[in-house]
């Protein structure tokens, strides 16, 4: 008899960035989280939801630190490994940083999972950070009832460069640098609907490092930095307006989408996490009639390993294409704007 292949996604029950708790009942829980006591050198905390935490070591430099980690997305071990690792060092490069170190977080079913896998997903990892070029220098690991994996990344940059989420201005445009629907895409997968083709897409989309932040970064008109994950572009988009105390206007039609990705949002596939963040926006996102539902899904899809997500003066935006385009983010494109008003995101046609 046949050995049925692996499935690392029926050993889950959620994957990729879909895996994070709703925005709402993340708020929730830490409604009654002690007051956090000033500390003179950390420039980033958790006052706005941002990318990492960032802490000024000197004046020349800044330590960024972030974790991130989750159930798989996709069945290939190596490819899991892989996606994990793009996803967790993506925060450093959002706040405009090089990452200089990673540790493993691994938590693997032991008794389901051949060693054999469990070490690929490790290889999966490591390879992206070789290519970051930086050192999986150590890590924790459970034997835990589902496998999950990711990174803790250390990054450093200059403490004047670093990109906050909550410092965009109004008038300022906004630019997207991968396109969305990764979460439709995995959840196409599951189902077994999804062709070759499509899981390219997926997978050249979430294995790109976002190694143009620091170059983003350096620009005097890129006002503003963050990454599209789990909380989907509308829900990221909220933090920077909140951020901010700004409202935004998106354009559903400048989106960029994976192709592979609009069949199945019209068909109804997608993640559960997309219900999830709709709920959570809830009158902060508003649609301009003609709005289809398909295109509420899109933006409001679990993106694992998303782009990232710049608003700039718009006499920079140019400058801000060139850059992710010679990065090789060809989808890179302008989405919207920033305006004057209380924080909620407006989406027109």
């Amino acid at each position: 008899m046949t050995e049925a292949p692996l499935r690392l996604t029926e050993l889950s029950h959620g994957g990729g960035c879909g895996c994070k708790i709703a925005p709402a009942a993340l708020a929730e829980m830490l409604a009654h989280m002690p007051a956090a006591q000033p500390f003179a050198n950390l420039l980033v905390g958790t006052e706005t939801a941002d990318d990492a935490a960032v802490w000024k070591l000197n004046d020349q430099q800044a330590l960024i630190a972030t974790t991130d980690f989750f159930m798989p997305i996709v069945d290939d071990p190596f490819d899991f490994g892989r996606i994990a690792a793009t996803n967790a060092l993506s925060d450093v490069y959002a706040m405009g940083g090089t990452p200089i170190m990673a540790l493993a977080i691994v938590g693997m079913p032991v008794g389901k999972l051949p060693l054999s896998a469990i070490g690929r997903i490790l290889e999966g990892g490591a390879s992206v950070c070789a290519e970051a070029g930086i050192p999986v220098a150590g890590g924790h690991s459970i034997d835990s009832p589902e496998p999950i994996y990711g990174l803790v990344a250390l990054g450093l940059a200059h403490p004047d460069v670093i990109k906050r989420n909550r410092d965009a201005r109004e008038g300022d445009v906004l630019i997207l640098g991968k396109p969305l629907g990764v979460g439709i895409l995995g959840s196409a997968m599951k189902k077994g609907v999804l062709d070759a083709d499509g899981y390219a897409q997926m997978l050249a989309a979430t294995t790109r490092l976002n190694k143009v932040g620091p170059a983003l970064a350096a620009l005097a008109g890129v006002h503003a930095l963050t990454d599209v994950t789990g909380f989907g572009l509308l829900g990221h988009l909220l933090e920077i307006c909140r951020g901010a105390g700004l409202a935004a206007k998106v354009s559903a039609a400048q989106l960029p989408v994976m192709p592979a990705a609009v069949g199945f949002a019209k068909q109804g596939i997608g993640p559960g996490a997309i219900g999830r963040n709709l709920a959570s926006y809830g009158l902060s996102v508003s649609f301009e009639e003609g709005i289809e539902e398909w295109q509420r899904s899109v933006m409001a899809d679990a993106q694992t390993s998303g782009g990232l997500m710049v608003a700039c003066d718009p006499a920079s935006a140019d400058e801000v294409l060139e850059v992710f385009r010679q990065g090789g983010f060809t989808d890179a494109t302008v989405i919207g704007r920033m305006e004057a008003g209380l924080p909620k995101v407006h989406v027109t046609a």
